[in-house]
């Protein structure tokens, strides 16, 4: 190793936040295993080596320490020194001391940078790895943007601030094909994501394809209901503030969600601060969800009156509530009265409107039209 190569280990060092006297100590690992490899199996004595680095011009020498022992009883030479030869290098040495002894092998620089090579690439890797977890393991659950990179079998490849993540298939919206924003070139649009997971495999845990691999693995998701909490929070100074709260949140991803907002101030309309002036800022919302259609409603501590909301666009001509005590805790069912004219919008499109409903209210929902009882839905 020469000094060159010395300056370049301290700019790394530097550059990736490594220790400096940890890669150094690793490094010299590294080549002692090497040369206890080189010069293999010696029997019963294991033979101890000592790999001395000047940090300043980067000479690498190899010592073995050896034991003194009397002429006639060397047997492993690579562990064991006569006591005369070893008085020849310190002349009050004795029996049973030990000395080192110099063994450096002939072109031994040459291998001794290959190992630190590799040495100081695996500490970039780490650290890079140890960058990215802890940057992104306290942004969990939290709204990150990032490029759409590439598609791979198991869902997209997003390029973030330092790192790239995985959007899998599960985690994407239906039909969302980013063929238009796709690719590594500058200046294409980011798109919003939710920060589901950060993976470290350097802790023992198991990659997706089964292998043992270090390095982190950032995961994000586009179906996830809460991010478009997250963009709400985003683009509605109110919420940011605690003004307006997300009551709760029902979502099918790519085709509607419900909301269901609260002001803690009287003089503020939850559902107006959402959707904003001629619906500027549920519209950015929506145009980052590719249109996803987005309900805002009024959440309400009756139950009754926060069912009808919940309904919209629907209207409500009656709730009649059911409390049931069972083995599997408390059953809440709602029986919904709606004109008979609008039966088909309460329920929606394959039972959608009553479904995202009933998941944003907590409560089994029963709708039936008035005059005809018989007919109706249940979720």
């Amino acid at each position: 190793m020469n000094q060159d190569f010395m300056l370049a280990i301290d700019q790394i060092a530097k550059s990736k936040g490594i220790n400096r006297d940890k890669l150094f100590d690793a490094i010299r690992q590294s080549i002692e295993a090497a040369c206890k490899k080189h010069f293999g199996n010696v029997g019963p004595v294991k033979p101890v080596i000592r790999v001395d680095i000047n940090e300043q011009t980067g000479d690498v020498k190899v010592y073995s320490v050896k034991r003194v022992v009397e002429d006639e009883d060397v047997l492993v030479d690579i562990a064991e020194i006569s006591v005369s030869d070893a008085k020849k290098i310190n002349p009050i040495i004795d029996v049973d001391d030990v000395v080192d002894v110099e063994i450096t092998p002939r072109n031994f620089g040459r291998i001794a940078a290959q190992n630190a090579k590799q040495v100081v690439i695996q500490k970039i890797k780490e650290a890079e790895r140890e960058m990215v977890y802890n940057e992104y393991s306290v942004r969990l659950n939290d709204l990150v943007k990032g490029q759409v990179l590439r598609k791979d079998k198991n869902g997209f490849i997003i390029q973030l601030d330092h790192t790239e993540a995985s959007l899998p298939l599960t985690e994407s919206i239906p039909n969302e094909t980013f063929e238009d924003i796709m690719g590594e070139q500058e200046g294409l649009p980011q798109k919003a994501f939710y920060l589901l997971n950060v993976k470290d495999f350097n802790k023992n845990e198991q990659r997706p394809d089964g292998k043992q691999k270090g390095g982190a693995q950032v995961i994000v998701s586009r179906t996830h209901p809460d991010l478009v909490k997250r963009l709400f929070e985003q683009e509605v100074v109110e919420i940011k503030e605690g003004t307006v709260v997300i009551k709760s949140i029902a979502r099918e991803a790519g085709s509607r969600t419900k909301i269901a907002v609260h002001s803690n101030d009287p003089n503020v309309d939850p559902v107006g601060a959402c959707v904003g002036e001629k619906g500027k800022r549920i519209s950015l919302v929506v145009e980052e969800l590719n249109g996803e259609k987005i309900d805002v409603v009024r959440w309400s501590e009756e139950p009754k009156e926060f069912i009808e909301a919940a309904l919209s666009p629907a209207k409500v001509l009656e709730v009649a509530l059911e409390e049931i005590e069972t083995e599997r805790g408390t059953e809440r069912s709602a029986k919904v009265i709606v004109p008979e004219n609008i039966l088909t919008l309460a329920i929606g499109k394959g039972g959608q409107n009553v479904r995202l409903a009933a998941k944003l209210t907590g409560w089994k929902i029963d709708i039936k039209s008035q005059p005809e009882p018989s007919e109706g839905e249940e979720f």
